[in-house]
C-alpha cells in the first residue's frame, strides 16, 4: 500500500526542469513535492550509510586490536622460543661433551671382523668375460619390424651395434685383468701370512689395521714382527689432543657451566684412555693376523711439576694374548683393571695418588717368550672352552629356536 502511494505521489508531481550546465530555473525546488520527497529518501540513505560506516570502522578497529593482541602473543612466543632455543643449545653442548667422553672411555669395546686367510688363499679366480652380441641381436630385431623406408640404414645400425658389443667386451676384459691381479696379489699375501712371513705380517698390519677413531685424535702405532707368534707394537697417545681439560654441566637455569677438570679426574680418564687404546689396537691386530701374543708399549705425554710438559715417554708395557682379548665379556671390562691383571710394567695405582704417569722400562720380546713358555695350558683351555660354549649356544638357538626350551643347555661354569 505504501509503495502504491509512493508511486502515485511521485507520478502526480509536476515535472522538474533543469538547464544542462546551469542552475535550475523552474520551479521552486524548496517547495516541489518530488524534490522534497527525494531529499528525505536521500537523507535516510545517508544516515544508514553513516551507521554502516561507523559499524565497519568499529569492526576494523576491533580487528586491528585483535591483530595487535595476536602480534603481541606471537612476539611473546617468539621470545620464549629464543629462550627455549638457547636452553636446547646448552643441553646439546653438554650432551655432546658427555658423548665425546663416552667415546673416549669405550674405545676398547669395538673390534674388526676376523680375516679368514685360509679362505682367501683358496679363493677361486674371478670369471673370465665372454664376448656377447647383445646390441647386434637387438639391432636385428628392430630392423625386422622397421618401416621399409628406414631399412636402408640397417647396415649402419648393425655396424654400430657390433662396435658397442666390442667396446663392452674390452671394458669387461680390462676390469677382469685388474680383478685377476688383485686376486693373485691377495692370494699370495694370504699364503705368506699363513706361513708366518714377517714381511707379510708387517705389510698386512700396516695396510689393514686402520683405526680412525683414535688416529684422528693424535694416536699412532707401529708393528714389528718378532717371531712366528709374537708381534711388538709401540703405541703413542696424545692426551692433550684427545682428552678435554674442562668439564661441562647443565645448571638448573638451563645454562652451561664450564669448569676446569680436576687433576684426579683428568688422570683417571687419561689412564683409561691409554689402556683402552692398547686393548683396541690388540683386538684389531688379532682379528687381522693369526698370531697368539702381542707385546705392547704405550707412550704418552707426561706433565712434570718441576720441568713442565716433557716429550712422550713409555708409561705402560704389557703382554696380551689372543685368548684374553677374545673374551666374550670383553665389552664390560674396565680397561685399567683388565690391564692390571696382565703381565705388565707400570704402576697405575701409584700414579693415581700423584696424578702423574711415571716413565717405565718397556718389556722385551724375551719376556713375552718366557711367559708363553710357562703359561698354563689348562687356563687357556678353560677360556677357549667358555668362548666356544657361548658361540655354540647362540648358533643352536638361532638354528633351532625350540631346541633351547626342550633341551636346556647347562649354565656356564
Amino acid at each position: 500500500m505504501s509503495e502504491e502511494l509512493l508511486s502515485s505521489s511521485v507520478a502526480d508531481a509536476p515535472p522538474m526542469e533543469f538547464a544542462l550546465g546551469s542552475t535550475p530555473c523552474t520551479p521552486d525546488l524548496d517547495h516541489h513535492p518530488r524534490f522534497v520527497f527525494t531529499c528525505d529518501v536521500i537523507s535516510q540513505s545517508v544516515m544508514v550509510s553513516k551507521g554502516t560506516l561507523r559499524a565497519m570502522q568499529a569492526a576494523e578497529r576491533q580487528q586491528q586490536r585483535e591483530s595487535q593482541r595476536y602480534l603481541r602473543e606471537l612476539e611473546r612466543l617468539a621470545r620464549q622460543h629464543v629462550k627455549l632455543t638457547e636452553m636446547e643449545q646448552a643441553r646439546l653442548e653438554v650432551e655432546t661433551w658427555d658423548s665425546r667422553l663416552e667415546v673416549l672411555l669405550s674405545v676398547h669395546k669395538s673390534k674388526a671382523d676376523p680375516w679368514d686367510w685360509r679362505a682367501l688363499s683358496a679363493a677361486l679366480p674371478p670369471p673370465r668375460p665372454q664376448r656377447t652380441s647383445h646390441h647386434e641381436y637387438r639391432a636385428r630385431q628392430l630392423a625386422l619390424v622397421a618401416h621399409p623406408v628406414e631399412r636402408h640404414s640397417e647396415a649402419i645400425l648393425l655396424e654400430q651395434a657390433r662396435t658397442q658389443d666390442e667396446q663392452g667386451f674390452q671394458q669387461a676384459t680390462k676390469a677382469y685383468t685388474d680383478e685377476q691381479a688383485e686376486w693373485q696379489k691377495l692370494k699370495d699375501l694370504a699364503r705368506r701370512v699363513l706361513d708366518q712371513d714377517d714381511a707379510a705380517l708387517s705389510e698386512v698390519l700396516t695396510d689393514f689395521c686402520q683405526i680412525p677413531e683414535i688416529t684422528d685424535l693424535g694416536t699412532s702405532f707401529h708393528f714389528t714382527p718378532c717371531t712366528m707368534d709374537l708381534v711388538e707394537c709401540k703405541l703413542s697417545v696424545c692426551a692433550s689432543r684427545a682428552i678435554p681439560t674442562q668439564t661441562k654441566t647443565l645448571t638448573s637455569t638451563g645454562k652451561v657451566s664450564v669448569k676446569p677438570m680436576p687433576k684426579a679426574r683428568f688422570h683417571e680418564i687419561h689412564e683409561d684412555y691409554v689402556c683402552g687404546c692398547m686393548l683396541r689396537v690388540a683386538r684389531e691386530a688379532f682379528a687381522i693376523v693369526p698370531i697368539d701374543t702381542l707385546l705392547m708399549t704405550a707412550s704418552t705425554d707426561i706433565l712434570d711439576a718441576a720441568q713442565g710438559p716433557i716429550p712422550p715417554q713409555p708409561v705402560f708395557s704389557a703382554i696380551l694374548s689372543r685368548a684374553i682379548v677374545t673374551d666374550p665379556d670383553f665389552g664390560s671390562l674396565n680397561p685399567s683393571e683388565a690391564m692390571d691383571n696382565l703381565l705388565h710394567r707400570g704402576d697405575f695405582k701409584a700414579s693415581r695418588k700423584t696424578g702423574d704417569f711415571k716413565a717405565v722400562t718397556p718389556l722385551l720380546p724375551a719376556d713375552a717368550v718366557s711367559v708363553a713358555a710357562h703359561e698354563t695350558p689348562l687356563h687357556q683351555l678353560v677360556i677357549n672352552a667358555k668362548a666356544r660354549h657361548v658361540q655354540l649356544k647362540s648358533m643352536i638357538t638361532m638354528l633351532f629356536p625350540d631346541f633351547s626350551s626342550a633341551t636346556p643347555i647347562p649354565p656356564e661354569a
